[in-house]
């Protein structure tokens, strides 16, 4: 979960897809919905990813409401979580995250901002629901 849904946890979806078996759900939702980023999908091809036809969303819009953890990546979205989660069995968990948004410069230096977002997601992600191992390039 993030501010808007547009960058960080549609990549940290993408990529939580990629390393997790597909008989866990993933979902990612946003505070506020935003506008697709056309830099989360060039550095998600870089790794073979995909958003597909995914637009953003909110937590009302996801068809399931339960949950047994919420990873959120933005204070704002680790405030709603917490609120939303007071009366409920949930673990949050907040993994601080930058915005890649308010870089600038060249493309080249946005595009790098968005692939360190990329890359420190990836390796949380496998930090905390696998062994510890990198998925194959070929999983």
């Amino acid at each position: 979960m993030c501010r808007m849904n547009a960058v960080r946890s549609p990549m940290a979806e993408a990529l939580a897809r990629k390393a997790l078996p597909p008989t866990i759900f993933v979902a990612s939702a946003g505070v506020r919905m935003g506008e697709r980023d056309p830099f989360v999908e060039a550095v998600l091809a870089e790794d073979g990813l995909s958003l597909e036809d995914r637009l953003p969303k909110t937590l009302n819009d996801l068809e399931d409401g339960y949950f047994d953890l919420i990873v959120t990546l933005a204070p704002e979205a680790h405030h709603a979580a917490l609120e939303l989660t007071r009366s409920m069995a949930v673990e949050v968990e907040y993994w601080p995250t930058a915005d890649p948004t308010t870089a600038a410069g060249t493309r080249e230096q946005i595009m790098a901002a968005y692939r360190d977002v990329r890359d420190r997601l990836k390796a949380r992600i496998v930090q905390r629901f696998t062994d510890g191992a990198s998925p194959s390039a070929d999983d």
